[in-house]
This record gives structure tokens, sequence and C-alpha cells, in this order.
């Protein structure tokens, strides 16, 4: 009888610890495998497959959908045609009162006004 105590304490004090850790090990490890296999996916992921456009092109671009000229657009700001110029090539960033207009102006929402811009 005392052998077989003897066993069960040597498994339980010596192989079942030494088991435990490999099997953590190997955890870790296909937690590594999954983590890296997923951020290497986001690449190709549907929802970041969206071209993103600078603020100026956006802006650009729903002045022209409006059918709207600079001139216009800096007139309904009470900005010079310049200032416009400089938002839509990038030079310079309209202020938040400015986006807000530009947003009134365009008949959208500043969510959509922002939302395909990369920052």
């Amino acid at each position: 009888m005392s052998e077989v105590l003897v066993l069960v304490l040597f498994f339980v004090q010596v192989i079942l610890p030494v088991l435990l850790c490999i099997v953590g090990i190997y955890l870790v490890f296909l937690l590594m495998k999954a983590l890296k296999l997923y951020i290497q996916s986001q690449e190709g992921r549907p929802e970041y497959s969206t071209i993103r456009a600078s603020l100026g092109e956006t802006l650009k671009a729903h002045r022209e959908r409006c059918g709207m000229t600079q001139e216009v657009v800096a007139n309904a700001l009470s900005v010079s045609r310049q200032a416009v110029s400089k938002w839509e090539t990038g030079k310079s960033d309209p202020s938040t009162s400015n986006l807000l207009t530009l947003a009134k102006l365009y008949n959208i929402s500043v969510e959509e006004l922002l939302r395909n811009v990369h920052l």
C-alpha cells in the first residue's frame, strides 16, 4: 500500500505540475499564433478596405456634388476663396465652426462629412 501511496504522491507533486506547465505553454503558443493571424488578417478585412480620403479631397467632393464654386462656399462662410482652396488642397484645415457650417451648407451631418477622412 505504501508503494501505491508513494507513486500517487510522486504523480501529484512532480508529474502533474510538469504536465500542467507544458499544457499552459502550449496554450500560450496557440494564443499567440491565433493573435498573429488575426492581426495579419486586418488588411484584407472588408471594413478596412474602404478607401480613406484626405479632408481636403472630401470637402472638394462635397462642394462639387452640390455644384458650388469655391467662391460660393467662401461667401457662405465669410472667408476668402483662398482659404477654401487651402482647405481643399490640404495646406490648412477649417476650424471646427467652419466644419459645422460646411456640413450644413452641403446638407449633410458632420459625421457624414468626416466618415471617410483619414486622420
